[in-house]
Order: C-alpha cells, then sequence, then structure tokens
C-alpha cells in the first residue's frame, strides 16, 4: 500500500518562501511518477508539477519560475520549493504517486494519480 505525508504548509506573507516535503511509503518513488497538486477553495483541483523517474519534470504555468520540485531518493521523499509566494497561491497542497508507469507523458499534470497524501495548508497574505 502506498502511503504518502505531506508537511511544511503554513501561513506567510506575499514574497515569502515555503518549502513542502512528502514522505512516500510503500513504493520506490525513482521507479514512478510523483508529483503536487493544489485545491483552492472553490476551485477544481490543479496539477502544478510531477517528476517521472527520469527526472523530468512538468510545471503548470501559474507557478513556472516560482517553485522546483526534487526527490531524495535515498530518503524516499520529495519536495517542492515555493518561491515569491502569491495570495492566489492559496490553497491545500498534496503530493501523489503514479504508479502506473514511471515516464513519458502519462507522468504528466493530468496523469492517473492514484495515491494521495492528505494535505497541508498554505495560506499567503498580501
Amino acid at each position: 500500500q502506498v502511503q504518502l505525508m505531506e508537511s511544511g504548509g503554513g501561513s506567510v506573507q506575499a514574497g515569502g518562501s515555503l518549502r513542502l516535503s512528502c514522505v512516500v511509503s510503500g513504493y520506490t518513488i525513482r521507479n514512478i511518477c510523483v508529483g503536487w497538486f493544489r485545491r483552492a477553495p472553490e476551485k477544481e483541483r490543479e496539477g502544478i508539477v510531477t517528476i517521472d523517474s527520469n527526472g523530468n519534470t512538468r510545471y503548470a504555468d501559474s507557478i513556472k519560475g516560482r517553485c522546483t520540485i526534487s526527490t531524495d531518493n535515498a530518503k524516499n521523499t520529495l519536495y517542492l520549493q515555493m518561491n515569491n509566494l502569491k495570495p492566489e497561491d492559496t490553497a491545500r497542497y498534496y503530493c501523489a504517486a503514479n504508479t502506473f508507469c514511471s515516464t513519458g507523458a502519462c507522468c504528466g499534470l493530468s496523469g492517473n494519480y492514484a495515491y494521495w497524501g492528505q494535505g497541508t495548508q498554505v495560506t499567503v497574505s498580501s
């Protein structure tokens, strides 16, 4: 069973930074696709970045240039470094795993991410 646990959310002012972490158990992340998603109040869930087993990344335009995904395979953990945060980044952030493929288009933001963490809240004030 794949389990994911996020941490690192919080409240910051606009322009601030946060680093989210996601510890994955039950599957080795270097062999699958993993990513970060978010859901703001009254909005659809949004895929913001994914990374595949080859290290290829796909970023949503909304966070491109401000956020960076990384992984630590030894810790089976993925990270999301978020800089220059804006009030519109306020959302609950989730990490997710797609065990159905390891690379290619199926690892994209619309891929079949079947395993999810509980999420961590990020609130950005103006």
